[in-house]
């Protein structure tokens, strides 16, 4: 099925949902794990009592069952990434990092669905990394942050890919509560290990203060349950490769409200902003290119059949 612009719309409205991910992640008074094992439990639990009310199935084939556990795991990894990167520097960077996933899925996308390597794809890929060069140059201060949320993108990439080959066999609220729950215990199981081995503190879960949960309940059932079940159903229509490319305007998004919510405290180099233009451009041109193949693919056609 080809998307329609409706389909582009609600890709856009949910890239902006995400891009305020950041900013409910940075309220928050508990750890980054922690965000990300509520966040994913709450999801999992309001999706449940979603499908189970609309009598939608649970059951997956076992074949299924280990690609949407490992997908799971990625999610929870991918998350802890993004989280940990805002905090480390700010909300800005971290977004802005999230640009290279166009780049990782240029190279993942051809490997795992054994397709050609579109050139065009990782020239667009390379645009949106030298425009991370343009903000890295500026913001040699917050490397640490970049590099945790360039790492983020990868498994974004990585996740967006394994969901597209899923959507084809599963629905997406199947696939959503399955991976949802998988992130939660990964998570769980990963943090006593995480604070012992790598923060030498105490092993216990950080509880929620009530603000928290509020948070947390916008994030999980807003930015989560709705945002991520719409986003895969709408991979049955649009590559993974174009709604990662989207997402690259989770920066823009997502910087114009930090800078609203945060003032001053978010307001960068002019350079940071030269690489955002750059991302943004990468981003617009892609349909513009598509478009341009798709006629003169018609046009072969058309003369080849004369």
């Amino acid at each position: 099925m080809e998307a329609s612009s409706k389909d582009f719309l609600k890709l856009h409205f949910i890239v902006f949902l995400w891009g305020f991910t950041a900013i409910l992640g940075n309220e928050m008074t508990i750890p980054a794990t922690e965000v990300v094992m509520y966040r994913t439990a709450l999801a999992s639990i309001v999706l449940a009592g979603f499908m189970y009310f609309k009598s939608k199935t649970f059951q997956v084939n076992i074949s299924d069952l280990r690609p949407l556990i490992l997908t799971g795991f990625v999610i929870a990894i991918h998350w802890f990434l993004f989280f940990e990167s805002a905090r480390v520097s700010n909300v800005s960077v971290s977004l802005a990092g999230m640009a290279t996933t166009t780049f990782w899925t240029s190279l993942i996308e051809p490997l795992v669905n054994k397709r050609k390597i579109r050139s065009f794809e990782v020239i667009l890929g390379l645009v949106v990394i030298s425009g991370l060069y343009v903000i890295f140059r500026f913001e040699f201060s917050n490397a640490l942050g970049l590099g945790l949320a360039m790492a983020s993108a990868f498994m974004a990439a990585l996740f967006s890919v394994l969901n597209g080959k899923l959507t084809h066999r599963l629905s997406q609220y199947t696939i959503t509560l399955y991976e949802m729950a998988a992130a939660a215990i990964g998570i769980a199981i990963f943090i006593p290990f995480y604070k012992y081995f790598f923060l030498a503190e105490t092993t216990t879960y950080a509880i929620p203060t009530t603000r928290d949960w509020g948070l947390l309940a916008i994030l999980s059932v807003v930015c989560t349950v709705y945002a991520f079940s719409a986003s895969v159903e709408l991979m049955k229509r649009i590559t993974a490769y174009v709604v990662n490319l989207t997402i690259n305007l989770e920066p823009v998004y997502g910087i114009i409200l930090a800078i609203i919510i945060y003032g001053e405290s978010e307001e960068m180099s002019s350079g940071f902003y030269y690489g955002t233009l750059i991302i943004l451009a990468a981003v617009l041109s892609y349909p513009v290119i598509r478009r341009s193949q798709r006629r003169a693919l018609e046009r072969k056609k058309k003369l080849g059949l004369q």
